[in-house]
């Protein structure tokens, strides 16, 4: 096989990965890279024309944003992905449509994308001429999957973005009877010191945090991920007020977050059976607690800012780069009793990552805003640790190579450092290419 990396490469963000065998090219995602400027993967269209399907590991931007100017430039390929991927990402490159504007996206290319979006459900065989392909559950986010190629000759085993823990909502990734010559992995988390707490001392330290912040009387600001962090976060919230861990206060949700928890409700089944089960055997829906009010009006927006009683919310974007966070922080960063608590990847050049780093000010609407909030991080990550990546290339067998994408090179670098005496392990560059 031969593999060339347009995205992810030292970098997060923009993923987006070549693979040809024989007679049959294959991108593994198509994404951008959002932060101070938007960029995309280096693949220039006339290298589209040959590639015979695109395979999207999960919704998220970062892997599926490029799609609509993939089909802007006549693409006629199809994509292809789980049915809750499919839907997840119409909703979040509808908004990234709307808010960023792109060049070279056309309503012609979207209405194709829509249309060439091909539905496969977790270890269904595809065929592409000299391909074999699998998805296999990653444990990232609802329909979130690694990707298995064959070859005949070899085989090659894509993580995308993968989680092997257990949370609110999965089981973590499907590591059962996996075997590939070679892997490409994340390493958002590869850093020698990049290890995670377990899931409930995380939240008994955040509820703790949370407790402290509505008895003084101030308010949460929680940023995130419409698709992923936000519905473990709501989930974990309203378990923890029902039990009295946290007092019982309103939790706004903003931005796209309630349209992504309707996908999630009408996708149960990809979810742990325990969720399932809460829905089909008792009265008690978490995703319609009464706990949860939707901002679906300014009006609502600003009775959340303006009300004198605590509450927490939940809003978009998760790395501070836009969207209903920047009306909250405008109003209420400069109050000290508020808090704000960051779960997710901070990427570098946010203001998510600035204010994570000790920023006092941050700038929305080209003004310097004060932040006299206090900023707290809790890692509910989405992703795996440090050694969660090695635990994962243990249990490939047969593995000899090992490629590490989707990582800052510093991270991608120390994992490399770590696992080279035990596998030929690189972390390629923007625009390399390699023969496996």
């Amino acid at each position: 096989m031969r593999l060339t990396f347009f995205g992810a490469a030292r970098e997060v963000g923009r993923s987006c990965i070549m693979v040809e065998a024989g007679n049959t090219k294959v991108l593994l995602d198509s994404g951008v890279k959002l932060g101070e400027r938007e960029e995309y993967p280096v693949i220039k269209d006339d290298e589209l024309k040959d590639v015979d399907a695109i395979l999207l590991s999960h919704a998220h931007l970062d892997h599926s944003g490029y799609l609509p100017h993939i089909y802007s430039t006549k693409f006629s390929g199809d994509f292809y992905t789980t049915k809750p991927t499919v839907e997840l990402t119409n909703v979040l490159i509808s908004d990234y449509m709307r808010i960023s504007e792109p060049e070279n996206v056309t309503k012609q290319g979207l209405k194709d994308m829509i249309g060439h979006a091909k539905m496969v459900e977790y270890r269904e065989e595809l065929r592409f001429k000299d391909m074999s392909i699998r998805f296999i559950p990653a444990g990232h986010i609802l329909g979130s999957a690694m990707i298995l190629i064959s070859s005949g000759k070899e085989k090659l085993l894509y993580t995308g973005d993968v989680n092997p823990y257990q949370t609110k909502l999965f089981t973590g990734a499907e590591m059962k009877n996996l075997e590939a010559d070679t892997l490409i992995s994340e390493s958002t988390y590869g850093g020698e010191k990049d290890a995670f707490k377990s899931e409930r001392d995380i939240i008994k330290e955040m509820s703790a945090s949370i407790k402290e912040t509505i008895n003084q009387g101030g308010k949460i600001i929680i940023p995130s991920f419409a698709v992923g962090r936000a519905q473990e976060v709501l989930l974990l919230l309203d378990d923890n007020i029902n039990s009295g861990n946290i007092p019982k206060v309103p939790i706004y949700m903003d931005g796209m977050i309630n349209k992504a928890m309707r996908i999630h409700r009408h996708n149960v089944i990809y979810c742990r059976k325990e969720l399932q089960s809460r829905i089909l055997m008792s009265e008690y829906d978490p995703f319609k607690s009464p706990n949860f009010v939707v901002v679906d009006k300014k009006s609502v927006r600003a009775k959340a800012i303006s009300d004198d009683e605590s509450c927490i919310i939940v809003t978009t974007s998760g790395m501070l780069s836009g969207g209903p966070v920047m009306t909250y922080l405008q109003k209420m960063a400069g109050n000290p009793l508020n808090k704000m608590i960051l779960v997710g990847y901070q990427a570098e050049g946010t203001q998510g990552r600035d204010l994570q780093e000790g920023a006092k000010e941050i700038t929305i609407n080209n003004s310097k805003v004060k932040v006299d909030m206090k900023v707290e991080t809790y890692h509910l990550s989405a992703h795996a640790d440090r050694k969660g990546l090695e635990g994962i290339m243990g249990k490939v067998s047969g593995l000899k190579s090992v490629f590490l994408v989707h990582g800052e090179k510093e991270k991608a670098e120390n994992l490399r450092e770590g696992i080279k005496g035990k596998y030929d392990a690189k972390v390629p560059g923007l625009g390399e290419s390699f023969s496996t």
